[in-house]
């Protein structure tokens, strides 16, 4: 039977033969950290973002927790969408952080300038702590259209926001690339993401000052050394090492032709879904987007595991949802922002499917998928 998946890791036989020879030399060179890859690896990914520095760590957590660090957010509030990764939020708590839920919009599953608003205002009223920010997040990679009036009014009150980029490699808005959008961003490079070095993660800043924090915070606090035994900074082993930065810059070469597949596949989905009057996140307003999850409104009186249980069977497997459970119902956060009531969230998170959207999909491929998405959501 036909199958159309929701992962691919997107290396052929020329790029694993460019891997193996190149970490042929890292092994004999006998630098498996903060080498030449590194070096390379962050200097190419400033550059495709256009920021002036790009900061590799050993995974997205870490990058979102050294950001929240160096804007020192202990024992003061952080706005942050429920609908978002279990990593979002725990990067707050463990920088000390307030972590203050966000609902969101069923249209771009992000929460509305009037819900930041709002939330502030309502957090100021009731709350001795002060608000120190807000942590943003680019879900499913799309970058809301009211992005910049939120950049815009929490800069006008003194408060930070940072991108939480994870999905959203490539993504931009009035032409400029997420991670260049706000007051600094994180990345991640996990397998399942647009791109990958197995693990590991990014932080981008305009920043001098920083860039100089993040290289300490991720070698164990040595402010400008690569190592000795001199810590001036409470930091941890977060380095990203030198085969994987190899891999991520192996998969940034090749990174605008697999957005360009992405796009070209979300195009004829979308076309249909539109075709047939189903409604879904649209990124049209956008100049690019990474296309990393195609989010697909579940219609009334259906369910989202009876659909994807019928794309199964037809051999179209849905990928995880963004998010199926939001964070105001996880068990590990329980007590936060309690007996808060989040009515998007608890109708949109767990009503939705991700169809299968990779770089590994052929024209065809995506065609089937459109097909049976409208098959069984009409």
């Amino acid at each position: 039977m036909r199958q159309v998946k929701p992962f691919y890791f997107d290396m052929t036989e020329a790029d694993i033969a460019a891997y193996a020879e190149g970490s042929a030399k890292i092994m004999r060179s006998a630098t498996l950290i903060l080498g030449e890859q590194t070096t390379q690896f962050e200097k190419a990914f400033a550059e495709f973002i256009g920021v002036k520095h790009a900061i590799s760590c050993n995974s997205g957590s870490t990058a979102l927790e050294f950001l929240l660090r160096i804007k020192q957010v202990a024992g003061k509030a952080v706005l942050v969408p429920t609908n978002t990764n279990f990593a979002t939020v725990a990067a707050i708590i463990r920088a000390g952080g307030e972590a203050v839920y966000l609902d969101m919009d069923k249209r771009t599953f992000a929460p509305s300038l009037a819900m930041i608003r709002e939330a502030i205002a309502r957090h100021r009223a009731s709350s001795k702590k002060p608000v120190a920010g807000v942590m943003w997040v680019h879900i499913g990679g799309v970058v809301s259209p009211e992005f910049p009036q939120l950049v815009a009014d929490c800069r006008q009150q003194g408060l930070f926001v940072l991108e939480d980029s994870a999905h959203a490699h490539g993504s931009k808005l009035a032409d400029v690339m997420s991670g260049n959008l706000a007051d600094g961003a994180a990345f991640s490079f996990f397998p399942t993401k647009v791109m990958t070095t197995c693990e590991g993660g990014m932080i981008t800043t305009n920043s001098d000052e920083e860039d100089h924090l993040a290289r300490s915070f991720r070698n164990q606090g040595k402010r400008g050394m690569n190592y000795g035994n001199l810590h001036h900074d409470f930091g941890n082993s977060a380095r990203i090492t030198e085969p994987g930065a190899l891999l991520g810059l192996i998969q940034l070469k090749k990174l605008p032709q697999m957005l360009a597949r992405r796009q070209a596949c979300y195009t004829i989905i979308a076309r249909a879904l539109d075709k047939a009057g189903l409604s879904y996140v649209s990124t049209k307003h956008m100049d690019a987007a990474s296309q990393y999850k195609l989010i697909v409104h579940v219609p009334e009186g259906r369910t989202t595991e009876d659909l994807k249980k019928r794309l199964n069977e037809a051999g179209v497997i849905c990928g995880g949802g963004v998010y199926d459970l939001p964070c105001h119902k996880q068990p590990v956060f329980e007590g936060v922002c309690a007996g808060q009531a989040y009515p998007g969230a608890e109708r949109w998170c767990p009503n939705h499917l991700c169809p299968p959207l990779t770089s590994g999909m052929s024209d065809d491929d995506a065609a089937y998928v459109a097909e049976m998405l409208v098959k069984h959501l009409s």
